[in-house]
């Protein structure tokens, strides 16, 4: 296959008119474990601002799915009586039900055993002999199984687990377990070739890797040099096959990085496949965890330089979740320690809604984070429960008592009388976007919130309860209510992308549409409430947590 053959980005008079394409990605994740707080973590990251970005006008591909190639999984299905491909297909209901439960809104859901998948690595494996950067050697050397990765004499005799260690049972410099020596042939990927033109890249696109901290660590590790990778293993089959080298397969991490190209249509051969791929490469936004960045910061770029095609744009790399424990320090989460979090713990504290919100709010996306079922419950009583839920259901019930079950009809001169609440969602669009669109959700969040807090405020100071014993006051009593239920509209519609079904709950209690539209800076313009539906006061939103339910939680 020649290089003219493969596919290449879109120059800018290309693109489609209408919607901007938006494509974010999360890792995909292997299939050897269930999904736990990190994976989930990773996904509702993505979640948010695929949601965001669809309400701001944006044409939005969300990609998750499953990595299911490698040893590892071999080895795990032989243990389970299984195949390989059993095995995996019997992990996937895990991940695809907990993301359903978590309201994940993935427009697709890749698995690198499809044959979409498999013809797009095989064609990027064509590609990349005509351009030259592959070559047939052997390699010798450390190997770690279930971490499924190479390491190099350096890196293992480095590590501090081999320190004062015999340098013939050297331990995994990542995981701490025993290393395997392999000896096989092999393909090696020319990533020394791409040293220069990578720190070149960095400098080019500063803002490439985020945040700076793990900019500066992948700059320095390149600084140091590149090595060619081995790219292939012999010693078993579980794998994609080189279409030029069959007793070959293609090593696990260099196969799953090729899902982001095989999800927009890289190597299919039709039309449509072709259109998908110069209208969603490169990519926005690949999230991924800080363990990972350099593969997808590193070799990842590399392999689409060698491939002739473009490198995504940006890459977000966040910390791990740690517990928080009695020193307020965090530590690892870990089963032989009791102090591991499951999902489902806290979805049965928080709720949905509740868990979403925690965890986009209170854990800075870049920094590792100290969780803690107290802490939980903390963040979601003072703005769930006490703020955010409080004010919906004392605004909808002073709406339906005072107005016959229904909201009151906007004013004709609501724009030029003063309101606290309209001054306060002034410039809320661009604050609130700004944030939203730097990952920065607990800014973002902070928005609604101040409305949230200026509302529950306003009804203190004008106190509606009072005014509508004073018949005449009428007409101060319905633009007060109607300005708390225009606050509560923009206030949900700003939360809406971390709380999809909360958000959706007030917008039905207002007598609103439940499904966002795509004009996100008209929606939080003051003024659009017209008013005049019937208004539902219904169940609290965010019931307040007692103790008894933080202690349940840690059992």
């Amino acid at each position: 296959m020649s290089n003219e053959t493969s596919q290449t980005s879109p120059t800018p008079d290309e693109e489609p008119a209408g919607k901007p394409s938006y494509y974010i990605t999360t890792p995909i994740y292997y299939v050897n474990a269930k999904p736990h707080l990190g994976t989930a973590y990773s996904t509702i990251v993505c979640d948010t601002q695929a949601r965001f970005r669809r309400m701001d006008g944006c044409d939005v591909k969300f990609l998750t799915g499953l990595d299911e190639h490698g040893q590892k999984v071999a080895d795990s299905a032989a243990q389970h009586g299984m195949t390989p491909q059993q095995w995996v297909d019997s992990m996937v209901p895990d991940f695809k039900d907990l993301w359903r439960e978590l309201e994940i809104s993935n427009d697709d859901f890749i698995r690198t055993t499809q044959p979409r998948h498999v013809r797009s690595v095989q064609h990027f494996w064509e590609v990349m002999r005509d351009r030259g950067y592959i070559y047939k050697g052997r390699y010798e050397g450390w190997y770690c199984v279930p971490e499924e990765t190479y390491f190099t004499p350096t890196d293992v005799r480095h590590a501090e687990v081999n320190r004062d260690r015999p340098e013939d049972q050297p331990l995994c410099p990542d995981c701490g377990r025993p290393l395997s020596r392999v000896s096989e042939d092999s393909w090696f990927f020319r990533l020394s070739a791409f040293q220069q033109p990578l720190l070149d890249f960095y400098d080019a696109h500063p803002d490439f890797i985020q945040p700076q901290i793990r900019y500066n660590e992948v700059r320095s590790f390149v600084e140091g040099g590149l090595k060619d990778l081995s790219v292939t293993r012999t010693s078993f089959d579980w794998g994609i096959p080189l279409p030029f080298d069959e007793r070959h397969v293609t090593y696990v991490w260099f196969d799953a990085l090729i899902n982001y190209l095989t999800a927009v249509g890289y190597g299919d051969p039709t039309d449509e496949g072709a259109r998908e791929f110069a209208r969603r490469w490169p990519a926005q936004t690949h999230v991924v965890g800080k363990d990972i960045i350099r593969f997808h910061c590193v070799i990842w770029p590399a392999m689409l330089m060698a491939a002739g095609l473009e490198v995504p744009e940006h890459v977000l790399a966040h910390g791990f979740l740690l517990v928080r424990g009695a020193d307020g320090k965090g530590e690892k989460m870990s089963k032989s320690r009791g102090n591991a979090i499951a999902p489902r713990q806290v979805i049965d504290l928080l709720g949905v809604e509740g868990y979403r919100y925690y965890f986009m709010t209170d854990v800075v996306h870049g920094a590792d984070g100290a969780i803690s079922f107290e802490r939980m419950a903390q963040v979601y009583n003072s703005d769930l429960a006490n703020s955010w839920g409080n004010l919906v259901s004392r605004a909808l019930n002073m709406a339906a008592k005072y107005f016959d079950g229904r909201s009151p009809r906007r004013a004709t001169d609501y724009a030029v009388r003063e309101s606290p609440l309209s001054q306060a969602a002034d410039g809320i669009y661009d604050r609130y976007a700004a944030a939203m669109r730097a990952f920065d959700y607990a800014a973002g969040a902070r928005e609604a919130m101040r409305l949230v807090e200026a509302a529950n405020l306003y009804i203190e100071q004008t106190a509606p309860w009072a005014l509508a014993k004073d018949p005449a006051r009428a007409d101060d009593l319905r633009f007060t209510i109607w300005g708390l239920l225009e606050a509560i509209r923009i206030a949900a519609t700003l939360l809406w992308p971390i709380m999809p079904s909360a958000s959706a709950e007030v917008m039905r209690r207002l007598g609103l549409p439940d499904v966002p539209g795509d004009d996100l800076r008209g929606a939080c313009a003051w003024g659009q409430f017209e008013g005049g539906e019937p208004v539902t006061k219904g169940e609290a939103l965010f019931p307040r947590l007692d103790d008894e339910a933080v202690a349940k939680a840690g059992e």
